[in-house]
């Protein structure tokens, strides 16, 4: 079996939960069923604590989500008889593939015309080399793979604005507030990078014929990274219509994990970093420190030379009322804006302003709004939004985009949904927090 299917890590949570529990099985699936098949699939297990989720990722489980003690895991019938030997009931929820429908893919494209790192690097130089008034792009680092000398990419990042003196630059001291956004930090996350996209594409097409996009941009950069993970983007690509479920980066340094080797990017950031899995072949391993990822210290860099340092060091000490800026980062799957923090369950100093502002953008998505606590029901440490909004002040959000079931649900909804369902919804709610970047805290 191929590394498109990811069941090495079914084999890596067996052999541990057998010795963890003193007992060696055979698993035996069941003809029956559609979790007979080796096809992923999410099953659902409930009556869980948080100890019992943490175990589960240390041993190697793919705890796709969690709240309220019920786990959406993915894996094929193997993982769930991995469940069943330690004393848990999965039941089946939701296949991981989609039905795809006709399709006009193109070249770059995958899984229904999803595009490649490589289409979309030519996209994004295609647009900036069109719109030289209004664009500039950024290479702001380089993959893992990259730094290895083993192929990889650059990170880029694309400014736009109605470009005046001084604009674009990576520099926190701007004349204009600034609103920037990152997209598949996870590569499995797949709409997300699509959604950034049209974004992009929305913002250079309506300059000058539409008067939102005008305003905003005559006033505001808008900054975005529509792929923070490339090289994990890439090992999702590979799989054409069963695209791999390639959460991390690619870095295999840590030990042998075979397919399930990597660096969670939004559990490596070095704000309040450590408090994640330690396990190299957990899908939430924070890494050997915090930024000791290139993905990492790229985004963490680029924030910094974008957004100006507004808020005390202090835990509880809040962002003034004036300060500026917002930044988002678009995750699957839930339908939640998530605020700050993630690493405890302690409320942040702007939690009030947070959620005023999460409220606004949700009038055009319907997404719930709340903490870590609200939402998922779990913690995380080291996350880029925390960061952001603990280091530099700046409001931050996560939006956990789409359902957890059906055709425009969980990781790899069809690509029909992004056009019809995922960017329509999202579309005013990004341009919500955009429109807020000048005063995101002054009600």
């Amino acid at each position: 079996m191929h590394m498109k299917r990811r069941l090495a890590a079914a084999g890596v949570a067996l052999g541990v939960a057998a010795a963890a529990t003193g007992a060696a099985y055979t698993a035996q699936a069941d003809p029956a069923g559609p979790s007979a098949s080796t096809e992923p699939v999410t099953w659902t297990v409930d009556g869980l604590t948080a100890a019992d989720v943490a175990e589960l990722e240390t041993l190697g489980f793919d705890v796709a989500a969690e709240h309220g003690g019920e786990a959406q895991i993915i894996g094929d019938e193997t993982v769930a008889d991995d469940l069943r030997a330690l004393g848990h009931s999965p039941e089946f929820h939701d296949t991981v593939y989609k039905e795809l429908g006709a399709t006009s893919q193109q070249d770059g494209t995958y899984y229904g015309g999803y595009r490649t790192v490589d289409a979309i690097e030519t996209h994004l130089q295609d647009v900036a080399d069109a719109n030289p008034s209004l664009t500039r792009l950024h290479d702001i680092g380089d993959s893992w793979l990259k730094t290895q000398n083993d192929g990889g990419h650059d990170i880029y990042a694309i400014c736009v604005t109605a470009i005046a003196d001084g604009d674009c630059e990576q520099d926190p001291d701007s004349a204009k507030p600034r609103f920037s956004l990152i997209a598949q930090i996870h590569a499995r996350e797949i709409a997300t990078g699509e959604i950034a996209l049209r974004w992009i594409d929305k913002l250079v097409a309506g300059y000058g014929t539409d008067a939102e996009v005008t305003d905003l941009l005559d006033t505001t950069e808008v900054w975005v990274v529509p792929v923070v993970n490339p090289d994990g983007v890439d090992v999702v690509s590979s799989g054409g219509d069963d695209p791999v479920l390639q959460r991390k980066n690619v870095n295999d340094s840590a030990g042998n994990c075979g397919s399930s080797a990597g660096i969670d990017l939004n559990r490596n950031s070095s704000f309040e970093w450590g408090g994640d899995s330690s396990n190299p072949c957990a899908e939430t391993y924070q890494g050997a420190s915090g930024a000791s990822e290139p993905e990492t210290q790229a985004v963490e860099d680029w924030l910094r030379a974008l957004h100006p340092d507004q808020r005390g060091e202090g835990q509880d000490d809040p962002a003034p009322d004036d300060a500026r800026d917002v930044f988002l980062t678009l995750h699957s799957y839930g339908e939640y804006i998530i605020v700050p923090w993630g690493f405890t369950s302690d409320a942040a100093p702007n939690d009030a302003a947070l959620r005023a502002l999460g409220a606004d953008m949700a009038e055009s998505n319907g997404y719930f709004v709340g903490t870590n606590d609200d939402t998922v029901g779990y913690s995380t440490s080291g996350t880029t939004d925390d960061m952001a909004y603990g280091e530099l002040g700046v409001a931050s959000f996560t939006f956990e985009v789409g359902p957890d079931f059906g055709n425009c649900g969980g990781f790899f909804p069809a690509f029909s949904c992004v056009e019809d369902t995922l960017w329509p919804e999202n579309e005013g709610a990004i341009m919500t927090a955009a429109q807020a970047a000048a005063a995101p805290y002054a009600g």
